[in-house]
């Protein structure tokens, strides 16, 4: 492989002749373990929209020249279209500040421009990452990463799944099934209402997480080291916050108070506790389609799920609940993130936090798979979902907690007399009923009428 010698304050170092990254990042590779957990390229592409913002924020106030702001906006746009990928390297586990990462991307841009103007005009300290720290770029860049893939990505998920549960609880708002309570027979529902359930908790989760994104719109850019603002030009916060809402579409805004942007990480475990709780229902909903679904035979079989593929390696015609199984690992994984995001956030030192790449990682890993996972479920099992009315039917009937609606007629302590003498004896409700010569057939038949129960 081919070398160049790149320099910064430390010396020389030799980096790979094809890459765009320079002395820093060359530094980065060899002092950090060479892990699979690699900077997410969200918070590339939330870098880049830092550095653009900062480019034209700084040639508006006079401190940066049209012919560089025009480079360095040049190549931020090869980074957002992707061409660029291949010159991101560095690991997560890195510095807490993310300053290796915040460095790589200043190199690659000022490397980058200076091949393009076919001079050295960039320099990556210098004019990249003027007016700016990696202490209030690399945040900002986690903020808008953070809300783009919320916005792109989960929102659209759950709206789907709105729309798929909406059209399933219209279809099966009719079919009569018996309610479970503690795992055990309640009172009738319908099916519809059932899916109602897990509509709401998807509508509600999006609400939920709607409100919540609104604390990353605050931005820590113009904050530089310590949240004094030290280096930048009058105005810079504002005009860059602005000129970021403008770049991506959300209503990002300057942070009143930097000291707060850069050492406290407080809104990343508000939101993630929101995406905690969609977890949390989305764990729910995978767990009633596999209990539904169990079976075929010897389970509650009330409903059948697609048939995507084998579920044994020797159990010949063995289905499983694959989608269900993977909702729920990728629940029990975004608890387990939340754990990481909001210990994480707890270690803001004076000044500044210094566990963002950490914080990034799982919270972008846990709207990824979110997003991902739940999609899959939808396309690949909940739109496949049908009734099976035969075996809702016959749990219905056999349901002893269809005695309940006998309570205004002859009092809780004589229904649970029927109910106990039919589950001791094997008898169904009205036999039950009449051979303690409580009620009548009549009688039971015109009291237990579970259409009218629900």
């Amino acid at each position: 492989m081919r070398y160049r010698i790149e320099k910064d304050s430390m010396g020389e170092i030799s980096v790979p002749y094809d890459r765009y990254w320079g002395a820093q990042t060359q530094r980065s590779c060899g002092n950090f373990f060479p892990t699979l957990e690699k900077m997410p390229m969200e918070m590339i592409y939330g870098l880049a929209v830092v550095k653009k913002a900062a480019a034209l924020t700084n040639c508006k106030t006079g401190k940066l020249d049209k012919k560089r702001k025009d480079l360095i906006v040049t190549v931020c746009d090869e980074i957002l279209e992707g061409k660029l990928d291949f010159h991101f390297p560095l690991v997560v586990w890195q510095t807490g500040s993310g300053t290796q990462t915040n460095m790589n991307v200043n190199e690659v841009i000022a490397h980058r421009g200076n091949e393009i103007a076919g001079e050295k005009l960039l320099h990556p300290n210098d004019h990249v990452n003027m007016s700016q720290s990696s202490n209030d770029a690399f945040p900002t860049a986690m903020h808008i990463s953070a809300v783009l893939e919320i916005k792109r990505h989960l929102f659209p998920a759950l709206e789907e799944g709105i729309r798929i549960t909406n059209a399933l609880e219209e279809e099966n708002r009719h079919i009569l099934k018996t309610g479970r309570t503690h795992l055990q027979d309640a009172t009738p529902i319908s099916f519809g209402q059932e899916i109602s359930g897990w509509k709401e908790m998807l509508i509600q989760d999006k609400e939920m997480i709607e409100e919540a994104v609104k604390k990353l719109y605050r931005l820590a850019l113009g904050g530089t080291a310590v949240g004094t603002g030290l280096n930048t030009p009058e105005n810079f916060p504002a005009y860059a916050a602005s000129e970021i809402a403008e770049l991506t579409g959300i209503p990002f805004f300057t942070s009143p108070n930097k000291f707060h942007a850069l050492s406290s990480k407080g809104s990343f475990v508000h939101v993630h506790g929101a995406l905690k709780a969609l977890a949390a229902d989305l764990m729910k909903i995978a767990n009633d389609v596999r209990w539904l679904s169990s079976g075929p035979r010897c389970g509650l079989g009330e409903i059948t799920i697609p048939e995507n593929e084998p579920g044994s390696s020797i159990m010949p015609g063995k289905v499983n609940p694959t989608q269900c199984e993977a909702l729920t690992m990728i629940a029990v994984q975004v608890m387990g993130n939340d754990t990481a995001v909001s210990v994480a956030a707890s270690q803001g030192n004076f000044q500044l936090n210094v566990f963002m790449p950490l914080i990034i990682y799982n919270f972008l890993q846990s709207v990824r798979l979110l997003s991902g996972g739940f999609s899959f479920f939808l396309k690949k099992c909940l739109c496949g979902i049908r009734p099976n009315t035969e075996k809702m039917e016959e749990n219905l009937n056999k349901s002893l907690m269809l005695v309940t609606g006998l309570n205004p007629y002859i009092g809780y302590d004589q229904a649970a007399r029927i109910a106990e003498n039919a589950h001791k004896n094997n008898l169904s409700l009205k036999e039950s009923a009449v051979s303690l010569g409580i009620l009548t057939e009549e009688q039971y038949d015109s009291y237990i009428v579970p259409s009218k129960m629900i």
